[in-house]
């Protein structure tokens, strides 16, 4: 038997752990909008799709490759090395957690 005062604590427990997992979706969702709007024209973006450039590497293999979080320096500062003819991208910090998420997100994919 559950004592009835601690219903409420849990329904706000469960409804914070929620709100937490539908804010995580968004700034995943946001990070995968942002790289398919800015690098999309020649890198894939998605968990299965093909680089439209193919010096490009897909982001899923970047995200396996290095820690997303390490690439946060670089992409707030401008990520001046890649592939031949890549222009520089330089993102706002809300931008970067976004971009970094989304790379987590493709990580475990």
């Amino acid at each position: 038997m559950r004592p009835r005062h601690l219903l409420p604590a849990l329904a706000l427990a469960l409804t914070t752990v929620a709100a937490a997992a539908e804010d995580m979706a968004s700034e995943v969702d946001r990070g995968g909008r942002l790289l398919h709007v800015n690098c999309g024209a020649c890198h894939a973006t998605e968990t299965d799709d093909d680089s439209l450039n193919a010096t490009a590497p897909p982001f899923r293999d970047v995200a396996r490759r290095y820690p997303p979080e390490d690439l946060g320096e670089a992409l707030a500062e401008g990520i001046v090395t890649g592939h031949p003819g890549m222009p520089e991208a330089v993102f706002e910090p809300d931008e970067v957690a976004a971009i970094i998420a989304y790379l987590d997100w493709l990580r475990t994919r």
